[in-house]
């Protein structure tokens, strides 16, 4: 694969219907190892919580699962949510992977899962609470949304490279108002429990990996094994706010949300690179940007085998969570109302569906709006079989452009 913009890969550890959790992660551990064999750069895993059609609930656990069934692929979190988690847990848990599978392990953080937000402001991290793990796709029948009926294709604006830039999606409230986001909330962290300030998190977590922690009191604080670790942190974000400028700030590389929140991703890498400091670990900017992809030799094919993400975000963004992920023939039979259509119009709008000359063309305007260092590639489909063949038809492609 061609190295100036390497590819890199987010799974979700999705479950399709008709399956099982065990089965989801046997696919996880055999899409590692053919991604590392089709030239990827890495393998992050996104952390999700009662979905029943994600089984990616403990990033640092299945890390160890991917880091110990492939040898030379970069493996870690996109990312961990720093709304449940302590910086000394995480420094613990990423200490460990690091001693174990040394200078592999790359540590990216959210803010997901933490106080609740306003209803305008969508949750950073590779795919927050508020969201809980959706994406978008492209149906391939009559009935479900498309190009040329969703709503967002006739709203948005392009970039001068061709890239589709819808509305930012403002739904988030039915989702923070909702029953299952409270449950998250009351389930995931401990009663009268509060999150500190994102920026103050991170800055524990560096110091803690550095050795020169402190208490406010002065009383040393050193985690072993974690301490020096060689982890590579990264911090992820959806908007030009907190997690973009905390990243610029203290010169750290920085993933911004295509696949999430496709419609402010330019202000997000616009905010980190116009704010970034150089730090010893970064002399400058250095941006990913995620994609939602599915790839098949030819256009109806690959709208076939995305033909289940439609209804898949819808169950997400009606606080239903995950379902598992359709067939087309379930996908299908799903009769789309003018709500529903609007609910994911953003997303089914920015998945990139196609042969790989058609995927291609596309990335690359990504790449080209964004300035990205490197592309984080995330694919669902029905058949794990097809899911892996897209990987590897994308890799292929993207090695012999021109």
């Amino acid at each position: 694969m061609s190295s100036d913009v390497p590819l890199s890969v987010l799974d979700l550890v999705p479950i399709s219907s008709g399956s099982t959790a065990a089965e989801a992660l046997r696919n996880t551990l055999d899409l590692a190892r053919r991604a590392e064999e089709f030239g990827y750069h890495r393998y992050w895993l996104a952390e999700h919580h009662l979905n029943r059609g994600v089984a990616g609930t403990s990033p640092a656990l299945i890390i160890s699962l991917v880091a110990g069934a492939t040898t030379r692929i970069r493996v870690g979190s996109g990312a961990v949510q720093l709304g449940h988690h302590t910086p000394l847990s995480v420094v613990e848990q990423f200490g460990l992977l690091d001693a174990v599978h040394p200078g592999r392990i790359d540590l990216g953080l959210g803010r997901s899962g933490g106080a609740p937000r306003t209803p305008a402001a969508p949750a950073e991290g590779a795919a927050g609470v508020a969201e809980g793990a959706g994406e978008s796709e492209e149906p391939g029948t009559e009935d479900a949304p498309g190009k040329e009926d969703g709503p967002g294709r006739t709203e948005g604006t392009f970039t001068d490279s061709g890239l589709y830039l819808p509305p930012k999606y403002t739904g988030f409230a039915r989702l923070l108002a909702s029953p299952r986001f409270r449950l998250h909330q009351a389930l995931l962290r401990q009663p009268g429990a509060t999150t500190p300030e994102y920026p103050d998190q991170i800055d524990d977590i560096l110091a803690l990996l550095a050795g020169n922690y402190r208490s406010a009191d002065g009383v040393e604080a050193h985690v072993v094994p974690g301490e020096g670790a060689a982890v590579e942190v990264w911090i992820l974000g959806s908007s030009g706010g907190t997690s973009a400028l905390t990243a610029a700030a203290r010169g750290l590389p920085f993933a911004a949300n295509y696949h999430v929140s496709p419609g402010t991703v330019v202000e997000a890498v616009e905010a980190y690179r116009k704010a970034f400091r150089p730090s010893p670990a970064l002399a400058g900017p250095r941006v990913l940007v995620s994609a939602d992809v599915v790839v098949a030799p030819d256009d109806a094919t690959a709208r076939r085998l995305a033909s289940g993400y439609g209804v898949w975000v819808r169950s997400i963004r009606t606080a239903e969570g995950a379902i598992p992920f359709p067939t087309p023939e379930e996908a299908a039979r799903h009769r789309w109302s003018d709500e529903d259509r609007a609910l994911v119009a953003d997303r089914v709008d920015t998945q990139f569906v196609g042969s790989p000359e058609t995927v291609v063309e596309r990335l690359e305007a990504l790449r080209a709006a964004t300035g990205a260092d490197e592309l984080l590639i995330t694919t669902i489909t029905h058949g794990h079989e097809d899911r892996v063949r897209s990987y590897e038809l994308l890799a292929d492609a993207w090695a012999k452009r021109s």
